[in-house]
């Protein structure tokens, strides 16, 4: 199984097919699309821009497809990429690190075990931020030594943003029906917005995280990214449920069916709080922005302009669970997968570390570990849960609870992000930290939508609609309203660097 299964020569033919196919059987409709993903997968990430967002695919997944149609599933043979922190049973999980190339364990992390239950098909693994984006300050994100940098298909030397940017990327791009994302703190939201697709960071215990690579215990989750906000809950109600192995399932509150209704409700009358402060100092974006909100008003939506000054101790709180949690959880992670094949099995963050210092010439040309060297001494289990208690807290209840209570609104609205910035391995991230209000809701695990809104000169921009947990139905409902409502013309990938609108 490797991404380069297919040979060039029926490129062209398993395009057109897909362009023009109107089978009477779903089982070779779905098969034919399966095909057709793989042909652009060959034609846009292996070869011509190397967008490089999968590290690999399984050449058989158009036979997978048309068994999962014909049995009448739910999924109906849907190609789904995985991030590759989640562990499938066929690929290795890499994490993008060297230290877990051959990470192949034979298991299906539970939220797999549930897409394959429903008929969906695993297509392949998504390229990521090695590690989630958690090794260091100053990394690129995108990158990891498994599968290089990832380009944004709408500017392709233009960033991908977050640690699922190559489920993002891939989306865009065509390469799957959908994928599956990991957040910690904006690591769904942000590549769905700046590569123009639906992400969705789920509360955190709607969906398991048994068997997925680790940050923080109190925020992680995995969730889905896809074309539309009807998708997204479509592919949620696949991988949703409870997991033995995982606490914070037990607790969920969920719902049977996450579509329904999203063709029928109604902003009419519906309270809906404007996080004024939170939209940054771009013109073009608020300009965009308050597009969006012309279109929740005409939809019937009533706004109200909310000014907020967050507490800084929520995000220094969440920083030292981040840290603790890493350590602890990364090692239990390790010390779960089987002895690796080839070369010593990491068996704890220490060994990572020590890993990546005697592969510095590979693994941090770019940038170095700082963080995972913080996480190893950060070891105060007293200081830990006082500040996890505080960040908690802080973010649901003093934060978002109390500002949708205090302005009698049912969800709040902000850009999710900016427009995608140029990659630069050796300086890093250009992130504009004045633009969003996502860090409350990943830190406090409520559910978090992002749904694009329209383009500056080119480049995509989604709209964040937050909401109280375990109301992640509400706040799908409200993006599937306002997706409707829509009056932006949203661009099409390019697979070409940026050039300014009329040159």
């Amino acid at each position: 199984m490797t991404n380069h299964a297919i040979a060039r020569s029926g490129l062209a033919l398993l395009l057109a097919t897909a362009a023009t196919s109107a089978l009477a059987d779903p089982g070779q409709d779905a098969a034919a699309q399966a095909e057709a993903e793989i042909a652009r997968i060959a034609a846009f990430d292996d070869a011509g821009p190397m967008l490089n967002t999968v590290i690999v695919y399984n050449p058989e997944a158009p036979d997978l497809a048309k068994a999962a149609a014909e049995a009448g599933t739910l999924l109906a043979g849907r190609t789904v990429l995985i991030k590759d922190n989640i562990e499938t049973r066929e690929f290795a999980t890499t994490a993008g690190s060297l230290a877990l190339k051959h990470n192949m364990t034979g298991r299906d992390a539970p939220l797999i075990a549930n897409l394959r239950r429903a008929g969906g098909v695993v297509l392949g693994k998504a390229n990521l931020s090695e590690w989630a984006n958690i090794r260091s300050n100053s990394s690129t994100s995108g990158w990891s030594a498994i599968g290089g940098l990832t380009r944004n298909p709408f500017a392709i030397d233009r960033n991908t943003c977050g640690s699922s940017a190559g489920s993002g990327a891939a989306v865009a791009a065509g390469f799957a029906w959908g994928a599956i994302g990991t957040e910690t703190n904006g690591s769904i939201t942000c590549p769905a917005s700046i590569n123009g697709v639906v992400g969705f960071k789920p509360s955190v215990g709607i969906v398991s995280r048994t068997h997925i690579v680790p940050i923080s215990s109190t925020q992680d989750t995995a969730g889905p990214m896809t074309r539309t906000v009807h998708d997204a809950a479509l592919l949620l109600n696949a991988i949703a449920g409870e997991d033995p192995a995982d606490p914070a399932t037990l607790e969920a509150r969920r719902v049977a069916d996450y579509t329904a209704g999203l063709d029928t409700f109604s902003l009419q009358g519906v309270r809906i709080g404007v996080m004024r402060d939170s939209v940054g100092n771009r013109a073009d974006l608020a300009a965009v922005f308050n597009t969006a909100l012309t279109d929740l008003e005409r939809a019937g939506a009533v706004l109200v302009d909310i000014s907020f000054e967050p507490n800084r101790q929520m995000f220094e709180g969440s920083f030292t669970v981040m840290m603790f949690e890493l350590r602890e959880e990364m090692g239990k992670y390790l010390a779960s997968i089987p002895a690796l094949k080839e070369g010593a099995t990491p068996r704890s963050l220490a060994n990572l570390i020590a890993f990546n210092t005697a592969h510095a010439d590979t693994e941090m040309r770019w940038f170095g570990q700082e963080l995972f060297e913080l996480a190893e001494a950060t070891t105060d289990r007293a200081a830990y849960e006082t500040a996890r208690a505080n960040a908690l807290r802080i973010a649901g209840p003093e934060t978002l609870d109390k500002l949708m209570a205090d302005n009698d609104v049912q969800f709040l609205v902000v850009p999710t992000r900016g427009p995608a910035w140029v990659s630069d391995l050796v300086n890093g991230d250009n992130f504009n930290g004045s633009i969003g209000f996502g860090s409350p809701s990943a830190i406090a695990g409520y559910p978090h939508l992002t749904v694009p809104m329209g383009a500056i000169e080119g480049l995509p921009v989604g709209l964040s609609i937050l909401g109280a947990k375990w109301e992640d139905h509400a706040v799908l409902k409200a993006g599937a309203a306002y997706e409707k409502a829509r009056t932006a013309k949203l661009p099409a990938p390019s697979f070409k660097r940026w050039e300014p609108a009329g040159e």
